[in-house]
């Protein structure tokens, strides 16, 4: 297995700024998970967790959907991979197994599986915090390394002073990963996302209940290749620099906490893939040289307890200048994904102006969405807006919203959004925070002896520092 990291930034920061921070992307790789064969212990530990409210009662077909998506992912499970299924109201029960710990999957416990779930039935409130604290301690009695929750809800949590959500997520945090799925039209797509963003997982919908059980299918095949339970990332500031967060921001976002004292910070659940993280710096001039390189942080990853091939701790560089043609541009990489960000704030906003009845705002945020979509290229994300809207002048930002739309078009809309894209290429100039990586916001110059580009005001050239001739 081969773990690799790249890091992309524009390194300049003005001296004479109030609060400078610097931006930073880390684009983290793992390849070859799978090389080692097929494992004699099982990986993952699973847990189903079914909303069975009285909400899902009609449509007929929301129940019906939900419990053959469940089924769908039972039989998705290899063999000896522990595993049960969470009825969920305002209360938590088991309703397969019925022992105190989890089920090895086997062809009899599956086929046992599917019978308890297809026999279930709606009725109750809302509680997602006890349905999560169950699924935490059945979890903690189980040795797989890779605890997964895969939960599906049709409503708000109407009932959180029963167990309060926040506290729950605080326990849960790290315990396991958990991706939450919205179906019908009463769920509340950023509380799903709270959810997911603090448990490692991600947030998606459904609009037509039919097709759940295929996307749980798909869910399944997907986590079923992750095989290493945890990577770290490690950023080690210098004298004068702190860090102010490192967040996932590619596929989706995820909060990332530091283990306490320290600047490491434990992702989990890797198969082949990659990742991006967004490092946020604060740095501090007083004392230290101007109009040259210097390292303002170290960051380095490992895999605790796996035989990885890791890459060389990456620099992160800063440039103090007092020139402003350098120090106002941003990274390409960092201003894609802040654009992200922007873009779901946008539709959030224009969920919360629909639900006030606020028409005209609603529609200025959409159209906000539809400017940035725009610029982002994300024609996908386009037509997702024009589903609540009609878009009229994309990069102009004029939408006309549908007479038709619904609250729930906006939760859609929410979760689909946090979604990200893959951004620039790494490596548009070094890839490892020295000079040269590309600079978004304005024209952009060759300098005419190591051709790296430069922004087209710069006085002299941020890869060789050759002065650049004086422009008219």
């Amino acid at each position: 297995m081969t773990a690799g990291l790249e890091i992309d930034q524009w390194k300049y920061l003005s001296s004479e700024a109030d609060d400078p921070r610097m931006h930073a992307i880390l684009t983290v790789r793992v390849d070859g998970t799978g090389s080692g064969g097929r494992p004699d212990e099982p990986v993952l530990a699973q847990v189903l967790a079914v909303d069975c409210s009285s909400s899902m009662t009609w449509p007929v077909e929301k129940l019906h959907a939900a419990q053959e998506a469940a089924v769908a992912a039972i039989r998705k499970l290899p063999d000896g991979t522990p595993f049960a299924v969470v009825r969920g109201n305002e209360q938590a029960t088991v309703v397969y197994p019925d022992t105190p710990r989890m089920a090895p999957a086997s062809a009899g416990t599956r086929a046992r599986a599917e019978r308890a779930v297809r026999e279930m039935v709606a009725g109750g409130g809302t509680c997602i915090g006890a349905w999560l604290d169950l699924s935490r301690r059945l979890l903690a009695e189980q040795d797989a390394p890779i605890g997964h929750v895969l939960l599906l809800t049709d409503g708000k949590n109407q009932h959180d002073e029963h167990m309060p959500l926040a506290r729950v997520l605080e326990e849960c945090a790290g315990r396991f990963v958990c991706d939450a799925w919205g179906i019908g039209d009463g769920w509340d797509g950023r509380e799903l996302l709270r959810i997911t963003r603090r448990l490692h997982g991600s947030a998606s919908s459904v609009r037509e209940e039919a097709a759940l059980p295929a996307e749980y299918e798909q869910l399944m095949n997907r986590l079923l290749t992750k095989t290493v339970p945890e990577l770290a990332i490690s950023v080690t500031p210098m004298p004068g620099a702190t860090v102010r967060y490192l967040k996932q921001v590619f596929p989706t976002e995820v909060e990332l906490s530091a283990e306490d004292g320290t600047g490491r910070f434990v992702t989990r659940a890797w198969g082949d893939e990659t990742r991006r993280y967004q490092l946020c710096l604060a740095a501090d001039p007083s004392g230290r040289p101007h109009r040259e390189d210097l390292q303002l942080a170290v960051v380095a990853v490992d895999v605790p307890g796996g035989a990885a091939r890791l890459p060389s701790p990456r620099p992160c560089l800063v440039h103090w200048t007092d020139d402003p043609a350098l120090s106002r541009h941003t990274d390409a990489q960092v201003e894609h994904f802040e654009q992200h960000q922007r873009l779901g704030e946008a539709v959030a906003a224009a969920a919360d102006a629909h639900r006030r009845g606020q028409r005209d705002l609603a529609e200025h945020q959409l159209g906000r969405a539809a400017r940035l979509a725009h610029a982002l290229g994300v024609a996908e994300q386009l037509d997702r807006l024009a589903r609540v809207a009609r878009i009229e002048d994309a990069p102009g930002g004029r939408v006309v919203l549908r007479p038709d739309v619904e609250a729930v078009d906006f939760q859609h809309l929410i979760t689909a959004f946090s979604h990200s894209t893959y951004g620039p290429a790494s490596g548009t100039g070094t890839g490892s925070g020295v000079a040269g990586a590309a600079p978004r916001g304005g024209a952009t110059v060759r300098c005419p002896a190591c051709q790296a580009g430069a922004p087209a005001e710069a006085r002299f050239c941020p890869s060789c520092r050759r002065p650049f001739e004086a422009r008219p």
